[in-house]
């Protein structure tokens, strides 16, 4: 390995060869140009903020279901990050369910572990009591009001329905009016019992010791009921309902959930939330005359849009391609639907708990990508990761072997939101399974959510502390080779095997010393373990790998067979340890690609979201969008959920961000607009999708030509900008208020070094180009309806 500036050089440059590393935080030099004033540009015109623009456009994306949805894959889904319901007639059923989620239920016994002791839980059904048997449906969840409306259609008649599980309140919301034939409707609960999800698929594994939970208990009454499931370990789940009927025939079901850990007060909880309910924000009047009150009820839908109508226009993208589109919107959806800041972190099924042996948080991949895409779209209230990680410290130390509690934490593969995982490995044995970067993944997706809105106290206070700690655990089992060069004893790379210098920790290794180093001078934090930091860095081992296919395993161990993990290239994507810029890198990046994509057989649908980021990064979105299209293909179902066994949401969520990076990309200090757009899209719209740096970025590319990109800085961080393909050389203008002109240079490499100060804005344009400074959505060849839109088929 060549010795060298570890802030300059990749692990495997040759300082003779390779030119320097641009700095991270450019900044204008004397040469900088200064801008005449040019003339004024129109104000940007946001299109979707007037009257219905944001409902005329996700309107056309919206899911619909004309045939009857037979199970959790092709139905409806509704949630509030940690309330959820989803709707489906099971097969073999005649009547619709409506089965309940809450993040937050699970057990509490210290046998067993997350997936046994500690489990999620299910919690029950609640089914739609019709006269006739359910023939056929005509519903639409709309996504803008994150409510599921429509018709039943049933052998005694029709039933008009609308649902949606209130996006700040634990409570579904169902309304049903007959409006054809001699149909009623009524509600009844089918309670799941609290087993451990896992029992169903593996029960050699269930720990002794480990207690049976007690039968649920269910109560019901003329207008509503309550099912009681009390917790070995003291705690309690129950869930409550309550209908009422007004004068012209609606039944309004209204249901919640409450748990509560080692105690029972969760009876307390969802009898208060059911009042609260009843009231529906109006002041205390007779909760009798309330529930019938049909302004009431429209106070109650009211706040729920008020919700979601704020959440879409944090950010905006539009593609001429009718199936992505509305993949990449029902994605968003779903994020809202799974989470908030304030909720557990997310488990690999969501809130949405259906049979799978998966009922944790999985770290070794799941939790990282389910949590990417809310960085560019803006959207750091649902960041429930932050949340985990700031109350985590506790579980982490129980996480950690204890002969290096001093300073160290490490994090094996499955937790819950207390983040005590099942034993964490120890490099160099077998057993537990050394499986040690979990951690230091998922300090990195915490850095980068740091990067897009630059919270310096979360950066101080949250995620170095506890990076510091991670890194630690590596540095005790680094050793010097005869040369002096530092190498890992066996780990292992998930999904994988084991083997000594394993690339998958390699390259955690480095982005954490080289974070560590950024973060601490950034800070101005000095720390006495700088020089350790900085040594792996000088002398880490190269990355295992040879001309042929590209990057191994790990020293001692190739990529020999289909691999749907892409553990071994964590050194391109996501920690950008690499750099495709660089010619050496870009081929080392193509071939391992190449290799690893090129082993089919266990490729899922994860293997494709990664290969099409990784395509991006190569500036290739034909390919790209190949991978993208080969994941709707053949993995993602009608309602855009994924399986692997049971429900695993960071999948389709990955593909959200597969898209953002086609079309905007921040890594390495800079900005890059529009990288990998396919041939095939020839018109492109982003407004205010948000890139590391804290920067807000707009564009407009049209006849595949970007005619304009508007940057606003959020944070005053050096602005470098890769401005994609303009109709001509480059133009810099003010915008937005901000005085001008503003300096800026166009440098050698292409890229331009704008002075933009914190809360301001800049035009970037053709020079003498004027367009129309206009957001909108693109012009879609065809429509594409996710759901079950076909004819409806017969019961």
């Amino acid at each position: 390995m060549n010795r060298g500036d570890a802030n300059t050089r990749a692990p495997h440059e040759d300082p003779a060869t390779t030119p320097p590393r641009q700095p991270p935080h450019p900044t204008l030099n004397g040469a900088a140009m200064t801008t005449a004033r040019p003339p004024a540009h129109p104000p940007l015109e946001d299109r979707l903020a007037a009257g219905t623009g944001w409902r005329d456009f996700l309107g056309t994306l919206d899911p619909v279901w004309r045939t009857v949805p037979g199970d959790f894959y092709d139905g409806p889904f509704l949630g509030n990050g940690g309330l959820a319901a989803s709707v489906r007639r099971p097969q073999g059923e005649t009547r619709l369910r409506f089965v309940l989620g809450d993040s937050r239920v699970r057990d509490h016994q210290d046998t067993g572990g997350p997936l046994w002791g500690g489990t999620r839980l299910p919690v029950g059904h609640l089914t739609l009591r019709t006269l006739g048997e359910v023939t056929g449906v005509d519903l639409r969840l709309s996504l803008l009001d994150a409510e599921l409306a429509g018709a039943v259609t049933t052998t005694r008649g029709t039933v008009a329905l609308t649902a949606f599980v209130h996006a700040e309140r634990d409570l579904l919301v169902v309304r049903c009016r007959p409006v054809d034939g001699a149909e009623q409707v009524s509600w009844d609960f089918t309670p799941d019992p609290a087993v451990p999800p896992r029992q169903a698929f593996y029960p050699e594994q269930r720990p002794a010791g480990l207690e049976d939970n007690p039968p649920p208990v269910t109560t019901d009454g003329p207008d509503g009921g309550a099912c009681v499931q009390d917790l070995a370990c003291g705690g309690r789940t129950e869930t409550r309902w309550r209908t009422t009927t007004g004068p012209d025939g609606t039944t309004t079901l209204r249901c919640t959930v409450a748990h509560s850990a080692t105690d029972r007060s969760a009876s307390r909880t969802a009898e208060a939330a059911l009042a609260e309910a009843a009231l529906a924000e109006t002041d205390p009047v007779d909760t009798d005359l309330v529930d019938t009150d049909p302004a009431a009820a429209e106070r109650l839908t009211a706040t729920h849009r008020a919700w979601w109508h704020a959440f879409y226009p944090r950010s905006f993208l539009s593609v001429p391609d009718a199936r992505i589109q509305s993949f990449y919107w029902i994605q968003l959806y779903k994020l809202a639907c799974a989470t908030r800041a304030d909720r557990p972190v997310l488990a690999t099924h969501g809130p949405w708990l259906e049979p799978t042996p998966w009922p944790a948080a999985w770290w070794n991949l799941n939790v990282q990508l389910e949590y990417w895409p809310i960085n560019a779209s803006g959207h750091p209230e649902l960041d429930s990761l932050r949340t985990a990680l700031e109350h985590g410290a506790p579980g982490l130390l129980a996480s950690t072997p204890e002969a290096h509690r001093d300073d160290a934490l490490v994090l094996g593969r499955s937790s819950q939101d207390d983040l005590r995982s099942e034993p964490a490995g120890v490099p160099g044995r077998t057993d537990p399974l050394p499986e040690i970067g979990n951690l230091t993944w998922a300090l990195h997706t915490a850095w980068l959510a740091h990067r897009h809105t630059m919270d310096e106290p979360y950066l101080r206070d949250t995620v170095l502390p506890l990076l510091r700690r991670a890194v630690n655990y590596y540095l005790r089992f680094l050793t010097p080779d005869d040369a002096g060069v530092l190498h890992l004893p066996a780990t292992y790379s998930p999904e994988y095997g084991t083997t000594a210098d394993c690339n998958y920790d390699l390259a955690l290794l480095h982005w954490g010393c080289r974070t560590l180093l950024d973060t601490t001078a950034r800070l101005g934090l000095p720390d006495p373990l700088a020089p350790a930091w900085q040594d792996v860095l000088d002398r880490l081992t190269a990355p295992p790998q040879d001309a042929d296919e590209g990057l191994w395993i790990g020293r001692d161990l190739r990529l020999t067979s289909s691999h749907r993990h892409y553990s071994h290239l964590l050194w391109f994507h996501p920690l950008h340890q690499l750099d495709p810029t660089r010619p050496a890198e870009r081929d080392l990046l193509r071939r391992s690609l190449d290799h690893w994509l090129g082993l089919t057989g266990e490729l899922r649908g994860y293997s494709f979201t990664g290969g099409a980021s990784m395509y991006a990064l190569l500036g290739d979105g034909d390919e790209a969008l190949r991978r993208i299209d080969e994941l709707l293909d053949g993995h993602v179902r009608p309602n855009t959920m994924y399986a692997e066994t049971g429900p695993v949401v960071e999948t389709p969520l990955s593909g959200a961000q597969s898209l953002h990076d086609l079309l905007l990309q921040s890594w390495g200090g800079v900005l890059r607009i529009l990288p990998a757009v396919p041939g095939s899209w020839a018109d492109v719209t982003l407004h205010d999708l948000v890139a590391e740096g804290g920067f807000r970025v707009s564009a407009c590319r049209r006849g595949g030509v970007t005619r304009w990109i508007r940057v606003h800085s959020g944070a005053g961080e050096p602005c470098l900008l890769a401005p994609g393909r303009l109709a001509g050389p480059p133009e810099v203008a003010a915008l937005d208020g901000t005085p001008g002109p503003l300096g800026w240079e166009l440098r050698p490499d292409g890229l331009l070094a704008i002075d933009l100060p914190v809360g301001a804005s800049c035009l970037v344009t053709a020079a003498g180009d004027r367009p129309e400074l206009v957001v909108e959505p693109v012009t879609v060849p065809s429509a594409h309806r996710w759901g079950l839109p076909g004819a409806p088929q017969p019961a």
